[in-house]
């Protein structure tokens, strides 16, 4: 069940992570695809009014930048890069060394295509050498059929192993189209995606990890929780099935005696009032740990007089431990006040008390201290005899939990009484803990502010 559970926080974890971070990775990747375009377009445009400049129009000479204009073919001249142009027109991105400004941009390898009106080709240009056949493929590229006759028509393809960002301008008759390299923007994108693709492969891998000690700490308490309840009921389970059991032989035994007297079966009777007493303490202290897990119980807390409170407990007992053959030793630092219910402290001070007496050893001694520590109010109460192994400190005030089962029988108890214990002290944010020496004693501290 609990392997279904922390499988299932698994899931929903990383669905929810994943999409977060497609979110962001989609974001991010949208957002600096739209820059790339716009730079894209923008030096697009740049060397397309170069190319439409009247200044460059003038500096082309014309049996070197102009095709033959027939039958689609170029001239001999017309691919060739160097002599196109002047050299101060092959500059920086404003122009040559003489900061010519109808220069296309230096960082750009570009060429311009001529056509008619049916995209015959009539004129090129290129800073670089280039075949005939590479410019008609480059026209092929373009998506004709989107192509305006007054706006301007961008598009992108890939030749050869590079990528091209075009535009087409109409130009009179026929077109122009300018054509810039952008292989290195492209590569940009695609290299952000593979980053992408390899950083969410490796934060999914962390995450998984992390979530899956995160989710079996989570579910730590969970389990430990069931398992106690589990515990609780099977133990509550056993408690009533020994007093249930003999106050059904009993109930057996008068009903197989009906024509005696109840003076004959007095003894019966009082077998089944001590088994019912003890079912009602039972399901009282239940209840009480009930109502204090739930917080429930309305206690008025105030200050009051914590010496006086032991006292009053200490006193009335002294005769039943005297009676046992047991020593009673206290030291009461007086006018000691702590802030919270008195009824409820007095309870846990009975309690501690109560159990000191039970397990203290034959002729044993049991010793009360109340003192003042630091700013807090500190109660012991230590006994001597067999005393509480290191395995059994930490679980002796579980509910139903006793080091000797039938040691605790023989003396009444039902294994509450600490854990009744604790949740007061809980409730008054103090602390109630056990330091023990086996074979010597045990010793019980409550500290309270």
């Amino acid at each position: 069940m609990f392997k279904k559970l922390r499988n299932r926080f698994l899931i929903v974890n990383l669905v929810s992570i994943s999409i977060m971070m497609l979110v962001a990775f989609a974001t991010i990747y949208t957002i600096t695809y739209q820059n790339v375009q716009r730079e894209t377009n923008m030096e697009l445009y740049k060397v397309s009014d170069f190319y439409h400049s009247p200044y460059n129009s003038s500096k082309m000479p014309r049996g070197e930048g102009q095709g033959s204009g027939t039958g689609g073919s170029t001239g001999s001249g017309s691919s060739s890069g160097s002599d196109s142009f002047p050299s101060d027109a092959m500059g920086g991105d404003n122009g040559g060394p003489g900061g010519d400004p109808n220069s296309p941009p230096a960082r750009s390898v570009s060429f311009m295509i001529k056509t008619d009106d049916q995209w015959k080709i009539t004129d090129t240009h290129s800073r670089f050498d280039m075949e005939d056949t590479f410019y008609t493929e480059a026209l092929q590229k373009v998506d004709q059929n989107k192509v305006g006759d007054s706006e301007r028509q961008t598009g992108q393809f890939a030749l050869d192993g590079t990528d091209w960002a075009y535009v087409v301008d109409p130009s009179g008759d026929g077109h122009m189209i300018v054509f810039i390299d952008v292989t290195a923007q492209q590569g940009i994108l695609t290299n952000l995606i593979y980053t992408f693709a390899v950083v969410g492969l490796i934060m999914l891998i962390v995450i998984y990890f992390l979530s899956r000690y995160f989710a079996n700490r989570s579910i730590a308490p969970v389990r430990e929780a069931f398992e106690k309840q589990k515990q609780f009921i099977g133990d509550a389970s056993h408690e009533l099935k020994t007093p249930l059991a003999i106050i059904n032989t009993n109930a057996d035994v008068l009903l197989a005696n009906q024509e005696d007297t109840i003076a004959n079966q007095a003894k019966w009777l009082h077998y089944i009032k001590s088994e019912t007493e003890r079912m009602t303490g039972l399901t009282n202290d239940l209840l009480y740990l009930t109502q204090m897990d739930d917080s429930r119980s309305t206690m008025i807390h105030a200050k009051f007089n914590m010496s006086d409170a032991v006292e009053s407990i200490i006193l009335p007992m002294e005769a039943v431990i005297f009676e046992k053959n047991i020593s009673l030793d206290y030291n009461i630092e007086p006018n000691l006040t702590v802030h919270g219910n008195s009824e409820q402290i007095k309870q846990v001070i009975l309690i501690l008390l109560d159990n000191a007496v039970k397990y203290s050893g034959p002729k044993g001694s049991v010793n009360v201290t109340l003192q003042k520590q630091n700013n807090d109010v500190m109660l012991a109460v230590s006994n001597t005899g067999e005393g509480i192994a290191p395995e059994h400190l930490d679980r002796i005030f579980d509910r139903f939990y006793r080091t000797d089962s039938s040691r605790a029988r023989k003396h009444g108890g039902h294994g509450l009484g600490l854990a009744i214990a604790r949740s007061i002290v809980d409730q008054h944010k103090g602390e109630l803990y056990a330091r023990s020496v086996v074979g010597e004693g045990a010793t019980f501290y409550v500290r309270l502010s």
